[in-house]
């Protein structure tokens, strides 16, 4: 098999995991009642602590639109409230509620667990190398924006 077939195997062997991973990852989430973006939101201010809205979208990826409106959501939950800066008025917090801590404090290492049993198959050393590979191909933004682009 040459290096294109190849490429395109393992293209497809990502596809499939990622779409694995995210029913793992969908099954634990709607138990809650929550989307994959909210519970992204809710483990980010779980570990990060008070974050700038407008820094959340970089944080886990999402447009600038959606992340109004995940904040609005969780709001409406009552897992998350907005603090204004008190240096800046044009920057506003979104800070976990006692009850929205309380929920991504259950859930999250419930999370995590199937996410390390997921990884199982893999030992620690094949694992850092994944990690590794991943990290070699997505931080080749020069090479990927060509592929793209053509």
């Amino acid at each position: 098999m040459n290096r294109k077939e190849e490429a395109l195997k393992a293209f497809v062997g990502v596809r499939r995991t990622n779409e694995k991973l995210n029913q793992l990852d969908r099954s634990t989430t709607q138990k809650h009642n929550l989307n994959l973006n909210e519970f992204a939101v809710l483990e980010l201010l779980l570990h990060k602590g008070d974050t700038p809205i407008q820094q959340i979208k970089e944080k886990i990826l999402i447009a600038s639109s959606s992340t109004t409106y995940i904040i609005d959501q969780l709001t409406k939950k009552g897992l998350v409230t907005r603090v204004p800066c008190s240096n800046d008025r044009r920057v506003t917090y979104a800070s976990l509620t006692p009850s929205g801590r309380e929920l991504i404090e259950e859930i999250f290492p419930i999370h995590a667990d199937a996410i390390d049993k997921a990884f199982s198959v893999l030992s620690e050393e094949e694992l850092a190398n994944f990690r590794d590979y991943l990290k070699r191909i997505s931080s080749e933004s020069d090479i990927m924006q060509e592929a793209i682009t053509e």
